[in-house]
């Protein structure tokens, strides 16, 4: 995991450095901690920009309207929606993101509140790593057409509503038949999705540097359809075969689209990446135990 280059200096006359907070609109700490990162971070010469929940809840002026320059550094205070929330709205730029867990589980914002600002100091100095996340990529095509295309860093999943009637569906990987399923839907997700959504349908947990896609079928009517890893170079397709009322695609469970009989959903790997910080202090492993209490 490479080493990340100093935030630049706040006081430097050359450049004026900028950081981003966002987070999560009704937690009861983000005021109290939101104003102090904020405070701490000014009172040390750097440009500090609010995404419009924070500044509602702060009384100020948003600042992250446009993303033009990029920040030199964001903060994410809140859990893992909170991360996937700013990591798309910096996307494409390569902005260096801290996590932290204002919540419970959170696998993507390791840093807790009691250790937040020690941490945020050793960030602010430099001594952290990049760790450099996939993106996957999906498309949307409807009567050979473009109907949509999105970005997600955890994972896309074609899921029906509250109907009990399952869907039909085919998959291919690299135009290699697969499997066609009759299920309640579909994960495909990154090794940073792989402890979301992934994990609770039975997936396997995918260390974040394997190159590879977690591919999960959500209770499939036949036992013998069990999950896949895939090389994140494959392109994997799914087309609907008959969909129950209100199926839709939702990508990092934000976004997303309604899906019609004969749709087909394309996914193959982003060009681009999410830079997540990462602290030495911290292993993946190290976040499983204590995540997941396995002691």
């Amino acid at each position: 995991m490479p080493k990340a280059a100093k935030i630049p200096d706040a006081q430097s006359p050359v450049v004026k450095a900028t950081v981003a907070i966002f987070s999560k609109p009704g937690q009861h700490a983000v005021p109290i901690v939101a104003t102090e990162v904020a405070k701490r971070l000014r009172a040390r010469g750097f440009d500090v920009r609010l995404d419009e929940p924070t500044a509602e809840a702060l009384g100020q002026t948003p600042g992250l309207a446009a993303m033009h320059p990029p920040p030199n550094l964001a903060i994410a205070l809140g859990g893992d929606g909170t991360l996937l929330h700013a990591a798309r709205r910096l996307r494409p730029h390569p902005v260096p993101l801290l996590g932290v867990n204002l919540g419970t589980l959170g696998f993507l914002a390791e840093i807790s509140i009691a250790e937040l600002y020690p941490r945020l100091d050793d960030v602010l100095a430099g001594r952290y790593e990049l760790d450099r996340r996939t993106v996957l990529a999906a498309e949307v095509w409807r009567d050979g057409r473009l109907l949509d295309h999105f970005d997600a860093l955890n994972d896309i999943v074609v899921s029906k509503g509250t109907l009990a009637r399952i869907i039909e569906f085919e998959l291919t990987v690299n135009d290699d038949r697969v499997a066609e399923y009759r299920a309640d839907g579909l994960i495909i997700a990154t090794p940073t999705g792989s402890t979301a959504y992934s994990l609770s349908a039975g997936g396997p947990i995918v260390h974040p540097a394997l190159a590879a896609w977690g591919i999960t079928p959500i209770c499939p009517h036949a036992l013998t359809n069990r999950p896949l890893l895939v090389p994140d170079t494959a392109r994997i397709e799914i087309v609907m075969r008959t969909v129950a009322d209100h199926t839709y695609l939702t990508l990092d469970g934000q976004e997303g689209v309604q899906l019609a009989p004969g749709d087909r959903i394309v996914c193959r790997k982003s060009a681009d990446v999410v830079h997540l910080i990462h602290l030495p202090q911290c292993s993946f492993f190290d976040v499983l135990r204590r995540k997941l209490k396995w002691g």
